[in-house]
């Protein structure tokens, strides 16, 4: 039996909608806060129904999703990691995601470290001493793995939630 699919992401169809007709009055942006508010209940009732190890793969999932979406969208033309690099930032700052940096990159090793300030999911939020970027973790996974054409481990291991008021992000290449 075959089951069609309901809300199978697609750009166009979705994120690409002309914001001209959609939104003649107030335009593509909004507050942080409805971000928020859709992001962290959303996972409430995930982590209530599957489970906080759960919650986290299918966030992490959806980034990945995302991820090579917006590699797609705006970073294709990318011809080095240099190139890639400053797209990223360009695009984070231009849709209000965040302040995007390298930190560290040896791109023949297949090892980075990225920095996000000012990030989306959680600047501002009460510590906890967990780090909380999971979905991030995914989009710069399908964003790396777009890129290179390899397999991408990303894992978040500073966050503003554990008081470091900057998210870090170590990328691994997977070995082929």
């Amino acid at each position: 039996m075959s089951k069609t699919r309901k809300y199978e992401f697609k750009w166009e169809d979705t994120v690409g909608a002309d914001m001209k007709d959609a939104r003649p009055n107030l335009g593509p942006s909004t507050r942080v806060e409805v971000y928020r508010l859709f992001q962290f209940t959303l996972r409430d009732i995930l982590e209530q129904h599957y489970g906080a190890d759960a919650a986290d793969d299918l966030f992490r999932e959806a980034g990945v999703v995302a991820g090579k979406a917006f590699f797609d969208k705006f970073l294709s033309s990318s011809k080095d990691v240099s190139s890639l690099a400053a797209a990223v930032q360009q695009s984070f700052h231009d849709l209000g995601i965040g302040i995007f940096r390298v930190e560290n990159a040896d791109a023949g090793g297949g090892h980075f470290i990225f920095t996000v300030d000012e990030d989306l999911d959680c600047s501002g939020l009460p510590d906890t001493s967990d780090v909380i970027c999971v979905y991030d973790e995914g989009f710069i996974q399908g964003v790396l793995e777009s890129f290179s054409g390899k397999g991408f481990s990303v894992k978040e291991i500073d966050c503003w939630c554990t008081g470091s008021r900057t998210c870090r992000f170590e990328a691994k290449a997977k070995a082929s």
